[in-house]
């Protein structure tokens, strides 16, 4: 009887392991942390993730996430905040990662977080996480990371009669005009938000 393909839930399990430590196991460790009898089923589980991009050799034979890595399965239900008819999604499934659903250019794309409330209205909340694509232009009516009279903000960006402004999602519903200068940091293109605190991974990253 052909033996059962575990490969999704081992690879969860890894997942998991790289979440925490920063880094993927050595085979030996894997065989250990995913209860095979032998060292050489870590290695066959590997070389089939491999294959399907999950994984890569790095430097020094180690290894590494591939592209595939991080990708979840993502369904076509939807939840629905409100109440109504129950919709038509069928509950299929697709691979996809997270950072492919909010930036479409990486090389340009940078995480910043977020102080304040003064885009609560928005949507945006103080502790979130803006994903910013960086750029000296902006269309009138986009979030941006901006600079103002030296000090940096995240607000909506407009330009009423060519004078460049910067307006709050609060109570206060602010506008700030420049004084002195105005220059756009970068295009807010997704928000991320943790309902727990963030996990401080074994590797440190050097500045």
């Amino acid at each position: 009887m052909a033996r059962t393909n575990n490969d999704q839930a081992h690879l969860r399990r890894l997942r998991d392991i790289y979440a925490q430590f920063g880094c993927l196991p050595s085979y030996s460790q894997m065989a250990k942390l995913l209860n095979f009898k032998a060292k050489n089923a870590a290695f066959k589980l590997s070389h089939r993730l491999m294959e399907t991009g999950h994984l890569v050799k790095a430097q020094g034979g180690r290894l590494a996430p591939g592209t595939a890595f991080f990708t979840l399965d993502v369904s076509d239900d939807e939840v629905r905040a409100g109440f109504g008819g129950d919709g038509n999604a069928t509950g299929l499934m697709q691979a996809q990662a997270l950072d492919q659903l909010l930036k479409t250019r990486p090389s340009k794309t940078v995480l910043v977080k977020v102080r304040g409330d003064s885009m609560s209205n928005a949507g945006i909340l103080s502790g979130d996480i803006a994903v910013v694509e960086t750029s000296s232009q902006a269309s009138s009516g986009e979030i941006v990371v901006a600079e103002i009279d030296g000090h940096q903000t995240i607000k909506e960006f407009r330009r009423d009669q060519g004078q460049p402004r910067l307006i709050s999602h609060d109570a206060s519903g602010k506008t700030a005009i420049p004084e002195r200068t105005l220059n756009v940091i970068g295009v807010v293109r997704g928000i991320v938000r943790s309902y727990r605190p963030l996990a401080t991974a074994g590797a440190k990253i050097k500045k």
